[in-house]
C-alpha cells in the first residue's frame, strides 16, 4: 500500500517480494536497487524493527550514499527499539504519511523542473 501511494505521487519503487523475479539473486538486486536509488523508505514494525535484514540495507544505503535520505515509517514501534543507525532520523509515524507523501510529491516535480 505504501509503494502504491508513492507511486502515485509520481516516485518509482522497489520492492523485494514484489520486484524480484524467481531465480534472481534477492541480496545483489537489492544492493543494485539501493546503489541506484535516491531515498529508502524503511517501514519500521514490532517483527522487522530488530530484524538484520532492514540493518543491513540501512547499512549499505548509509554507507553508499553520502547525501542518501532514509525514511523510517514508524507502525505501532517507539522510538526506544529503534537501532542507532536510523534514530538520527527524522522518522515519520504512518498517521501522518501524507504528509511525507506531500513532501515526495515537491521532490519529484523539483527534480523534473530541474530535468527541463
Amino acid at each position: 500500500m505504501l509503494c502504491e501511494k508513492i507511486e502515485v505521487v509520481g516516485a518509482s519503487t522497489f520492492r523485494d517480494d514484489r520486484d524480484i523475479n524467481g531465480g534472481n539473486d534477492i541480496p545483489e538486486e537489492i544492493r543494485r536497487q539501493i546503489k541506484h536509488s535516491q531515498e529508502i523508505v524503511v517501514l519500521l514494525t514490532p517483527e522487522s524493527v530488530g530484524r538484520e535484514w532492514v540493518l543491513l540495507e540501512i547499512g549499505a544505503a548509509w554507507g553508499w550514499r553520502k547525501n542518501f535520505r532514509i525514511v523510517p515509517i514508524l507502525y505501532h514501534v517507539d522510538i526506544d527499539p529503534i537501532p542507532t543507525i536510523i534514530k538520527a532520523k527524522k522518522a515519520i509515524n504512518i498517521n501522518d504519511f501524507d504528509n511525507y507523501l506531500s513532501e515526495v510529491s515537491r521532490r519529484v516535480n523539483k527534480a523534473k523542473d530541474a530535468k527541463n
